[in-house]
Parts: C-alpha cells; sequence; structure tokens
C-alpha cells in the first residue's frame, strides 16, 4: 500500500476537504452532536477502510441516513439512547455479510447505478451553489428535496439572489479558478502540482482571504459562512465530547426496530456504493461485498460505543479519492488520521475555512459525476437503458437517494419484463401450403409466467386451418403456466382444424392427442426438455 503513497497522500488531503463539512452538515441535519459526525469520518476512514476490501471506496456519515436519525433520537428519547441501536445494527450488518447478503448489489441494473452516481453529482451542484454564494441556511451534506427550512432545492437557489454574501461569492470564485487551472493547465506542467493538490492550495488560500478581510465590511467572511469545528479548551473538554450507549435501553423494541433500519438502510447504500464506485474505478476493481458489510458492521459498532453516527460507504468521498488519483485504501486510511488529528490540533485553524471553499471543491466533484456527455451516452443506448437512467436521475433530484434509487429499479424490473414478454418466442409465416397458412412458433430457452401473456396472444389469433409448427429443440425449461396454455391449446386445436407438429429433442409429435401427452405431467410441476 505504501508504494503508492505519492498518489495516496494527496488524494487523502482532498478527501479530507471534501469529509469534514458533510460530517459536521450531516451531524447538524441529524439533530447530533457536530462531534458525532466527526467520529463517523475517522472510523469510517481509519477501521473501515482498513477492513474493507475496496480498493478505493472512502466511509463515513451518509446523508441518506440524517432523517432516520433525527426521528430515532427523537422516538428514543435521547442520543445515548440512539448509540445502542447504531452499536446493534453494526451487529445485524455483521450478520448480513456472515450470510453472504452482499449479493444483492449485485441484482441492481447497470442504469439505474449510473442514474445514481449521475444524480447524486447533480444533487451535490444544486446543493452547493447556495454555499457558493454564502447562503448557508442549510447544513452541508443535506441531500433531500425539500430541505429542513421548508425550502427545496431549487427555492434556496432561488433565494441566493436576496441573500449573496460578497466575501464568500468572492473567494468561492477565486478557489474555483484555482481548482480549474490546476487541473486543466498546471497539473500537466510538473509533478509537484501532481504532488500538491488544488483543493489544498485554494483551502490555503481561503484561509489567507479570510485572514486579510475579516474585519472589512464588504469583502469580510462571517463566521455563519465558516467551518465550525467543536473547540476543546482542555483535555477533559475534549474527552467529554464523546458520548456512550445507554445500554439498559437494549430492552427497549423501539431500540431493535431502528437498529435494523439502521443496519438495513446503511447496507443498501454501501452496496450501491460499492458498484457505483467500482463502476468509475479506473482499475475496475471488484470490491468482495460480504466482506464490505462485515468491515461497515465493525465500523458502525465502534462508532456507536463511542458516540459517532451510524457509517456507510459514501459515493461522494470515493468519487473525490478516484477524481484525485487515490490508488489504494491507504488513501480512504489517511482521510481518517487527518480528521482526527485536524480536530484534535487545530480545529482553530479549520475554522478559518470559508464554506464557499469547499463549495468549489464539490463542485468540480459534481460535475465530474453528472457530465452532460453521459446523458447524450445513455439517451443513445436505447430505451431500455435511458429510461431507467432518467428516472432515478429524476427521483434522485426531486426526492432523495433512496427512493430515487427505488424508482429506477422499479422501472428497470418492468423493462425487464417487458423484454421477456417480447422474446419468449419467435414467430416464422410461410405462404399458404395446400389451403392451409403454414406458421411456426420457436420458443426460448427460458420461458416462464412472466410470458405466458404473449404466447396466449399468438396461439389465440392462429387462424383456421393452419399448419402449425411447434419448435421446443432449443427450450431447456418451460413453466407450469406455459405447459396448461398447450394443453388448452391443442385441445381447441381440433376445433379449428389446427394441424400441430411438435419440433423437439425428443422426437416430432405430429397431432393433438399426442401434443397433449406429451406435455402431460403431474399437477403443478414444470417441465425441463434439455
Amino acid at each position: 500500500m505504501f508504494k503508492n503513497l505519492k498518489s495516496d497522500l494527496p488524494a487523502s488531503i482532498v478527501v479530507f476537504f471534501v469529509a469534514l463539512p458533510l460530517c459536521l452538515g450531516i451531524a447538524l441535519a441529524s439533530g447530533a452532536p457536530l462531534f458525532a459526525g466527526v467520529i463517523a469520518g475517522i472510523i469510517g476512514g481509519v477501521v473501515v477502510g482498513a477492513l474493507s476490501g475496496s480498493r478505493v471506496g472512502v466511509s463515513g456519515p451518509a446523508a441518506g441516513l440524517a432523517a432516520i436519525v433525527l426521528t430515532a433520537i427523537g422516538t428514543l428519547g435521547s442520543y445515548e439512547n440512539f448509540l445502542v441501536a447504531v452499536v446493534l445494527g453494526g451487529v445485524i450488518q455483521l450478520v448480513f455479510g456472515i450470510l453472504k447478503a452482499g449479493i444483492i448489489g449485485y441484482y441492481f441494473p447497470s442504469s439505474v447505478i449510473k442514474g445514481m452516481l449521475t444524480g447524486i453529482g447533480i444533487i451535490i451542484i444544486l446543493k452547493q451553489i447556495p454555499h457558493f454564494f454564502g447562503y448557508d441556511s442549510e447544513p452541508e451534506g443535506a441531500d433531500s428535496f425539500v430541505q429542513a427550512t421548508g425550502e427545496n432545492t431549487f427555492s434556496a437557489i432561488l433565494s441566493i439572489f436576496d441573500n449573496i454574501a460578497v466575501g464568500p461569492t468572492v473567494v468561492g470564485l477565486i478557489s474555483l479558478g484555482i481548482l480549474l487551472l490546476w487541473s486543466n493547465v498546471l497539473i500537466k506542467k510538473g509533478k509537484i502540482f501532481e504532488v500538491v493538490q488544488g483543493p489544498l492550495v485554494a483551502v490555503a488560500v481561503g484561509i489567507i482571504f479570510y485572514t486579510l478581510t475579516k474585519t472589512n465590511d464588504v469583502f469580510g467572511v462571517s463566521a455563519i459562512h465558516l467551518v465550525s469545528v467543536p473547540v476543546p479548551d482542555s483535555l477533559d473538554s475534549f474527552i467529554g465530547q464523546f458520548s456512550f450507549p445507554n445500554f439498559s435501553a437494549i430492552t427497549n423494541p423501539q431500540v431493535w426496530v431502528i437498529a435494523f433500519t439502521i443496519a438495513l438502510v446503511a447496507s443498501l447504500e454501501t452496496l450501491l456504493c460499492v458498484e457505483a464506485t467500482d463502476k468509475i474505478d479506473p482499475e475496475k476493481s471488484v470490491t468482495p461485498t460480504n466482506r464490505e458489510l462485515l468491515a461497515q458492521g465493525t465500523g458502525n459498532i465502534i462508532s456507536g460505543l463511542i458516540g459517532g453516527l451510524p457509517i456507510t460507504q459514501v459515493i461522494v468521498r470515493s468519487s473525490a479519492n478516484i477524481q484525485s488519483n487515490g490508488k489504494t485504501k491507504m488513501a480512504a486510511i489517511l482521510h481518517g488520521f487527518l480528521l482526527l488529528i485536524s480536530v484534535v490540533l487545530i480545529p482553530t485553524l479549520l475554522n478559518m475555512i470559508p464554506l464557499s471553499v469547499l463549495a468549489a471543491i464539490l463542485l468540480i466533484v459534481g460535475y465530474k459525476l453528472a457530465k452532460p456527455a453521459l446523458f447524450f451516452k445513455m439517451y443513445k443506448l436505447g430505451w431500455k437503458q435511458s429510461i431507467p437512467f432518467f428516472v432515478t436521475v429524476g427521483g434522485i433530484v426531486f426526492t432523495d437517494l433512496l427512493v430515487g434509487i427505488a424508482l429506477g429499479l422499479a422501472v428497470g424490473v418492468v423493462v425487464i419484463l417487458l423484454k421477456s414478454y417480447q422474446n419468449s418466442h419467435f414467430l416464422h409465416i410461410e405462404d399458404n401450403s395446400n389451403g392451409k397458412h403454414k406458421i411456426k412458433m420457436t420458443l426460448a430457452e427460458e420461458v416462464t409466467f412472466f410470458n405466458k401473456g404473449a404466447i396466449l396472444k399468438e396461439l389465440d389469433s392462429l387462424p383456421r386451418d393452419t399448419y402449425f409448427e411447434f419448435d421446443v429443440t432449443k427450450t431447456r425449461y418451460l413453466d407450469y403456466d406455459i405447459i396448461e396454455i398447450l394443453e388448452d391449446f391443442a385441445f381447441k386445436a381440433k376445433e379449428r382444424n389446427i394441424d400441430i407438429k411438435l419440433i423437439s429433442k425428443r422426437g416430432i409429435v405430429e397431432n393433438p392427442d399426442s401434443f397433449i401427452e406429451f406435455f402431460k405431467l403431474r399437477p403443478k410441476s414444470n417441465i425441463s426438455l434439455s
């Protein structure tokens, strides 16, 4: 891992600057202590990063769990009671991993995963625009369309015009210029520009800008537009920021319900992120999903024991890592240590970073996830790929991450059913032969009840006086529902003067009675024709 340190260290710094405001913002949106978000970020980096089999995935507190956490704390009466649910959720995730539930992630269509990445990219851009212009009414990390303040994503953007802050906007523009200059020009000029990343320079410039202008009435950046890390004044006050579970609440049924909810949602978000991260990984690594569930479960147990929020693998941090050329899991681990070191040694310096600078970094991350070219590419792939993709994107933008994915998956399933309906059989119609229509139907390799409607429609539409060839030589499996249809058809064929010729690996059958006998099986059974 250490041989790639020259790539992993700069990447970890970028991920650190992306993760810091998100950790704090998600904690604020969750109604939890701010330090709880930092704890989750540290554990997600150091512990989960070390145990995970993902090369570039980065874990930490996730916006998708913020609403669940906020409601759960109120339901259980205290944050300490809630921490019991976090610990139990981690244990349940370990069980998921042991039971090899990680395979679930492989059942999401590629179009939905790409839609998730693009939707998150758009959400990042839309949510960071207000912060970029100094309108910080909503905490960093919020991803729902309807915000806690009552505004929605688009009304918040429109509110910028009445709430624009000059100082944050100016330093945001300067930072964005530095980032674009760095990635498009300077990085090609020498190795130094690869080692010293543009986001680090942008943050340094942001701190200098704040220091030089803090007394200026026009360009000064006020405290509400800065990072807000808790600053302990002694070792005791630092230790006092940790919370511990109240295990006497373990007998409360609500604790178990919330624990299972956390485990289920966190596992699903993690598995989806793993799929998405593997897709955008330049090395095309394949993350072992069951090991990932074990790593996440361990992380959540430890996070809950010391007062942290629930943890998942997070696409924003992971994509920032990939975009910054992170090579191994060391980048994720180092970002966790950077979070720990910074909140212990330099919290005051962190609190001099303008949020608009971090917004500029996230705008670049969002754009790289949602490049316009991807929309054209998905459109050209045809409706079977484009419709689930666009539904997923729209669902994420106008609701939230999980609802958007659920909508995309539902549409993806419908597309699969439609394709299954269409591909159950092939018809070949020939000219009249001896006064009879000659029609041949070839069944697909596997035919299930999904194909029932399509086959029934074709058989019922056969004209009278037809010579019908029914080819099942390639068919290995017939569902019992299909067998019933064929038996009924063979019975009715006599009345319609339809001659049947059945072609199979077992031989040729040329009369309706033998046709029925061929498919006569015990009730509720299926048939293998291989």
